[in-house]
């Protein structure tokens, strides 16, 4: 019966696993991490996913909804920005954290407006399909300065463009990028079920080729 009802909410394995132990059973679904030995081949994947989207940017995002996986990060493009960070060691190793952060990424996103704005829709996302990572998330984003009171509530903001892009600028270095996000087809593990790829593509010539040219 508990199973039936995890499948007919459709709730992550991650829920369906807290399900079991209120109801008295043991969970169904493991949640071992990357760093179970018997997932060798799934980090190797990842790590070659990573390596053809070079020398464009792009992050192994897990259950923490914005912790890149260790083995590979963001690439050239965005080191320059990066460096100037001036944000405590944990939140800057979590992209939500760094888009929102006063000090992190936010202060060199052209459209941070529009663009967080869309970003915020990702939490309300994860929060609607009962995660309880990311109901903590959204309340630790929504603590920091100058954001509008109406993201704490999910909505559909309108965009000028088809696609969303992260337009970033300090001195004179400019980049605009869109991203895309991938998942593991079937995860039989709440861990990977969470895992999310994503891939940061150039939204004009000129950053792909200052992508380029960084990384040589």
């Amino acid at each position: 019966m508990v199973q039936l009802l995890g499948n007919a909410l459709d709730l992550p394995l991650e829920e369906r696993n807290a399900l079991h132990v209120a109801a008295g059973f043991v969970p169904p679904y493991g949640d071992r991490g990357l760093a179970a030995d018997n997932l060798q081949h799934v980090r190797q994947a990842l790590d070659f996913i990573l390596r053809q989207q070079e020398p464009y940017p792009g992050i192994v995002i897990d259950g923490q909804l914005g912790r890149p996986h260790p083995a590979r990060s963001v690439a050239a493009p965005v080191q320059a920005v990066h460096e100037s960070y001036d944000m405590e060691a944990d939140l800057a190793d979590n992209a939500m954290h760094v888009v929102f952060h006063p000090k992190g990424l936010r202060q060199f996103i052209v459209n941070w407006d529009e663009f967080a704005g869309q970003m915020i829709q990702i939490l309300h996302r994860e929060v609607a399909q009962g995660s309880s990572i990311a109901t903590k998330l959204l309340d630790e984003i929504m603590a920091y300065p100058g954001l509008p009171a109406e993201w704490k509530l999910p909505r559909n903001p309108a965009s000028s463009s088809p696609v969303m892009t992260m337009q970033l600028a300090k001195g004179e270095f400019r980049l605009a990028f869109f991203s895309t996000f991938t998942t593991l087809a079937m995860p039989t593990d709440a861990a990977l079920q969470k895992l999310k790829i994503e891939c940061f593509y150039p939204a004009d010539s000129a950053t792909a080729e200052k992508a380029r040219e960084l990384a040589l």
